[in-house]
Parts: structure tokens; sequence; C-alpha cells
């Protein structure tokens, strides 16, 4: 590169353009998505369908009793305007409830951008697409918790 003028020549290529996101659906017309949460991982299938919430083969609000485990979950279909249109079964295991919520609605989303790619700006501007990496630190030796210490005596 001698100059700046070589600069814009560089501009063109292949790998400065935006990725092209495309549909994905196996043979029976069903997305699939894996959504993880602090140390909860959820496997998510949508379809198209009547609006059916089915997680670990139970009715979604038999399994997340509380309202709020139960708005989370819903976010992505309701930020996405397709509430009462797909089908949705999730299997998920390990970590608490609260975690394994946090997991269905981050595989819920993934799975609605792969079935419908148009969605995608809706959800990353909500912020369900993006993991939420936060897990419990572990606990250190010498101490009674993570960074909690045992209590002080001067006797």
């Amino acid at each position: 590169m001698a100059d700046l003028s070589s600069l814009k020549d560089l501009g063109t290529s292949e790998a400065a353009t935006a990725p092209v996101h495309v549909r994905k659906v196996d043979s029976l017309g069903r997305s699939y998505a894996t959504g993880k949460r602090k140390n909860a991982v959820a496997r998510v299938w949508l379809k198209p369908g009547s609006g059916k919430i089915i997680v670990n083969g139970k009715e979604f609000a038999e399994y997340f009793a509380r309202p709020v485990l139960q708005m989370i979950l819903r976010q992505p279909i309701v930020a996405a305007a397709r509430d009462g249109q797909f089908d949705i079964i999730a299997t998920v295991a390990g970590g608490g409830l609260s975690g394994q919520a946090g997991a269905v609605r981050h595989g819920l989303s993934k799975a609605l951008t792969y079935f419908e790619p148009g969605l995608r700006p809706v959800l990353k501007k909500g912020g369900f697409l993006t993991r939420d990496s936060r897990v419990v630190e572990r606990k250190k030796y010498g101490k009674a918790k993570a960074r909690r210490s045992f209590q002080f005596s001067k006797r």
C-alpha cells in the first residue's frame, strides 16, 4: 500500500459486507435453537400453530408457576408481535427456575430469528438474542462464600 488512494480498493472486498441471515427450518417445518442462562440449557422447537407452549412435557403456566417467569418466557413473542401464531416445545435442564426461564427465552428468540429472519432487528434491539453470561462466582478457600470473610474476633 503506497498511498491513501489504494484504500478505496480495499473497501469493495466481500468480507466488508454484512452477513445475510437465511431461514433455517427442518423437514417438518420447525426451527430449532439452544438457549442458555446461568447453568440452565434449553432446547427449543418452534412451528406454526395455535400458540401452545410446552416446557418439559407440561403447559408453561404449570411449569413456571410464578407470573414473572411466565412474562420473561413470553417477552420475545410479544416483542415480535407473534402472539398465538407459533407452537413452542422446549426441554430445559440444569439450574433453577429463573435460569431455566431465561434459557427458554434465549432459545425462543434464536428460534424466531431462524424461522423468520426479518424479526432479528426487533429482537436484537430488545436484547433477547444476547446470552446473559453472568454465572455464580466460585467459593474461595479461607472464605465463608465467594468473597465473604469469616466474622472477625479480636480474642
